[in-house]
Parts: structure tokens; C-alpha cells; sequence
């Protein structure tokens, strides 16, 4: 003879207040947390930045942007000449010469960022944690 096992479940309660902190993440004001984070990637870069004249090291900035589904940050230098030559990625990405020769680039802005990211990563948990 065969025995029967059976298991009976319940289930009580509802997703109230889950639905309510997903609500709350998904209306929060990420742009204004994300400011501090902006700020600390400039100091960031701004001290990585191999430095001749500082005007490289002195020109970035950042932005926060939004979408409907994303807020991002980015960061930018604005020391361009001849018009099309962003100076900070001549740096990092490395460039030829007039006279034909190449500049190994150098990597300072991924060194840079990585604190920054992780910091990042660390205080935006922390915030969905107590929202």
C-alpha cells in the first residue's frame, strides 16, 4: 500500500507595502543624489589628469540627465583645440604627431572613476535600504 503525503499551505498578508517602496524608489529625485557623485568624479578627475598647463585638469564638468526610464551622470572636458580635439582623450586614448610620431596614451580617468563608482554604488544602496 501506497501513502499519501500531502502538504497544505496558506498564505497571508498582501504586497502593500512592497508596492509602496517600489513606488517610492521609482519617484524619487535621483538626479539630486546623484549631484554629490558628480562633484566627487571632477575632484577625482581633475586630480588624475596629468598635468602640463592644469587648463585639461581644470576643465572638467559633469551632468546629471534623466529619462523616463534612467538618471545618468556624465562627465565632460571641455578642453578642445583645433575644434575637434578633446585634449583629456588625447591623454588617455593616446595621438599621433604632426611629425608622424605616436603618444602612448595614458590611463588616468578609469583610475579615477573607480573610487568614485564604488562610493557611488555604496551611498545609492544605502538610500534604497531607507526609502
Amino acid at each position: 500500500m501506497k501513502r499519501r503525503h500531502v502538504i497544505y499551505m496558506t498564505e497571508t498578508g498582501n504586497f502593500k507595502t512592497t508596492m509602496k517602496w517600489l513606488k517610492a524608489l521609482k519617484e524619487k529625485n535621483w538626479a539630486r543624489s546623484l549631484n554629490k557623485y558628480g562633484q566627487m568624479g571632477v575632484d577625482a578627475l581633475r586630480e588624475a589628469t596629468p598635468k602640463d598647463t592644469g587648463l585639461t585638469a581644470n576643465s572638467w564638468y559633469y551632468e546629471i540627465t534623466t529619462g523616463d526610464k534612467f538618471t545618468a551622470i556624465n562627465w565632460y572636458n571641455t578642453n578642445i583645440i583645433k575644434d575637434y580635439f578633446n585634449v583629456a582623450l588625447m591623454i588617455q586614448r593616446g595621438h599621433g604627431t604632426g611629425s608622424g610620431a605616436w603618444i602612448e596614451g595614458i590611463d588616468y580617468i578609469n583610475p579615477a572613476l573607480q573610487e568614485v563608482f564604488q562610493k557611488m554604488a555604496d551611498g545609492i544602496w544605502e538610500e534604497v535600504k531607507n526609502t
